[in-house]
């Protein structure tokens, strides 16, 4: 991913809703390889109150779904970058750039395990925030929609959270199913059924030099 516009200083803040094929809690968020000994797993960030540099980003929505051969660390990564098709020119040009990696943020880690990132890709979204419920429509290229984990013995709804204290991409979070998750396109797959999350993020940069 390539960008021309010159680091700025950048505050985000919003809600990321997380989905993958590992399950439930996501081996990854404990430093363990995947589930499935491969990943392929979607951020989406919703920006409430943000900027990069003059740019407002408030309100405005971007996802980078991914398909890794093996463990996130070990790179070689396919990604494409999904922008809210409501930015304006400059807003598109910022967040391309955060979603490069250059300027630092949790961007800047996926950024090193990627070979190949598509995009970015222009598309109207729908986003629907409501905890465990949460639905998250990019288009025809991203769909995530979340329901409560049920115990698998008395069907009742459990509602388990994760702390992560050391997080890069979020902190504490609530787990849940996902009902529906599908990704189209350039990188396409569907693990309905499997992991899903969200939670509040907050980021700033670029990092020190």
């Amino acid at each position: 991913m390539t960008t021309t516009q010159t680091a700025a200083r950048w505050q985000l803040k919003g809600t990321v809703t997380i989905a993958c094929n590992c399950d439930y809690g996501c081996p990854c968020n404990f430093n363990a390889r995947p589930t499935y000994g491969h990943c392929e797993g979607e951020w989406t960030w919703h920006v409430a109150d943000g900027r990069y540099g003059e740019t407002p980003l408030d309100g405005m929505n971007f996802s980078l779904a991914c398909d890794w051969p093996a463990a996130i660390h070990e790179g070689n990564g396919e990604g494409v970058m999904l922008i809210d098709e409501r930015a304006s020119a400059a807003q598109r040009q910022a967040i391309q750039t955060l979603v490069s990696g250059q300027v630092g943020g949790p961007w800047g880690i996926f950024s090193r395990t990627l070979s190949k990132v598509h995009g970015p890709v222009f598309v109207p979204y729908e986003v629907k925030l409501e905890g465990v419920r949460t639905r998250v429509k990019a288009g025809q290229a991203l769909e995530l929609e979340m329901e409560p984990i049920r115990n698998p013995v008395t069907g009742a709804q459990v509602h388990p959270r994760i702390v992560l204290p050391e997080g890069l991409v979020w902190k504490d979070g609530s787990i849940a199913s996902s009902k529906v998750f599908r990704v189209a396109g350039k990188v396409t797959y569907d693990h309905s059924g499997k992991y899903a999350a969200l939670s509040p993020f907050e980021y700033g940069g670029p990092p020190a030099a």
